[in-house]
């Protein structure tokens, strides 16, 4: 059983885990990650958890930004629905479109509003000849509907998930890895960190989940019938060490793209690997080392650093995560109140 004290540290920890791994990780995105470029990670992560210092934030990107809207979303008054959801997404991002969104989203965007969001998920399955987007979009901003549901059951937690989704992403990779995110995050949520972490059971339970999922799609149909579950089945023998679990490996195998299956398997990833002892054993080094191998992986750091962190963020709480480093990251305190908020509720 987790007490009430340790479940809003969880809350705090799940959404100020997913603000910093944006704010630290977008300004490393795109970039090569060489020895030299790990350096400056490692030393600017330094300075951040070091003595505070009087500087501007760092800034969030639409990861946040968009999470922001999910939250508030499930919190007003007349509870979630997609076209609040989708009105939310509007309004912020013409209200400050300079956030890294893609393409991509700010066309979705321009045309619920250019059709007063007649239809809130119409232009997203319009998108890519009818397909949809398979990105990331939708799994970067879910924590907020892993932690409503914290206490409720699987169902509910899916359902919820692609209602948020479909706004956005209506492939269903996209919004399958916006699924596994909140499975990631919700089962880290019931767990005490006091505990032994049970590595093999945890990913157990989420190809369990995944499979579930993916035993609706046609193998003969589909070609990426059980693409989650493979990437599962990859992560947790890279993490075995059944393949050399190098960076090279890692990216080869698991990807670090804006593709779903290509960065929320590594996400998950980043975390059990920082948490396994391959790296340290302290709860306060366990968020560090996430949020800084993440990043280190290159490709979308903002992303895959923001999702790790989160579940990172879920499993310990807020409690080990830098006082300091929180303060350098641009609205944290309004994620701690959204946090809150959603305890409450």
């Amino acid at each position: 059983m987790i007490d009430k004290i340790l479940m809003r540290s969880k809350f705090r920890g799940t959404l100020l885990g997913a603000l910093i791994g944006d704010c630290c990780g977008a300004p490393f995105e795109g970039q090569i990650m060489d020895s030299g470029t790990k350096l400056v990670l490692k030393n600017n992560l330094d300075r951040l958890e070091g003595p505070f210092f009087k500087a501007p934030y760092k800034k969030y990107t639409d990861d946040t930004a968009m999470t922001k809207c999910v939250a508030n979303t499930i919190l007003d008054s007349k509870g979630f629905s997609q076209t609040l959801l989708a009105k939310n997404f509007v309004v912020e991002y013409f209200k400050d479109p300079r956030r890294g969104y893609g393409a991509a989203v700010v066309d979705v965007f321009a045309k619920l509003r250019n059709t007063k969001i007649a239809d809130p998920t119409g232009p997203a399955a319009a998108q890519f000849g009818g397909t949809g987007s398979y990105g990331n979009g939708a799994a970067m901003r879910i924590s907020p509907v892993a932690l409503f549901c914290a206490n409720r059951n699987k169902q509910e937690l899916v359902q919820l998930v692609r209602d948020s989704s479909l706004v956005t992403h209506s492939n269903v990779l996209g919004v399958n890895g916006a699924i596994l995110q909140a499975l990631a995050i919700h089962q880290c949520l019931q767990l005490n960190p006091k505990d032994m972490f049970d590595r093999k059971q945890y990913i157990s339970q989420l190809k369990a989940d995944i499979a579930a999922l993916e035993s609706a799609n046609d193998p003969d149909l589909d070609a990426n019938s059980n693409a989650y579950m493979n990437q599962l089945h990859a992560m947790e023998q890279l993490l075995e060490d059944k393949v050399e679990s190098n960076d090279e490996n890692v990216l080869n195998t698991l990807g670090h793209s804006v593709e779903a299956l290509y960065s929320v398997p590594t996400a998950i990833f980043c975390f059990l690997k920082c948490l396994s002892g391959t790296i340290n054993d302290s709860p306060q080094l366990s968020f560090r080392s996430t949020l800084e191998y993440a990043i280190s992986l290159g490709g979308d750091t903002d992303t895959i650093a923001s999702m790790a962190s989160s579940i990172c963020g879920a499993y310990f709480g807020d409690a080990i995560i830098s006082k300091n480093l929180i303060k350098h990251c641009e609205d944290a305190d309004n994620m701690i109140i959204l946090a809150d908020r959603l305890f409450d509720l």
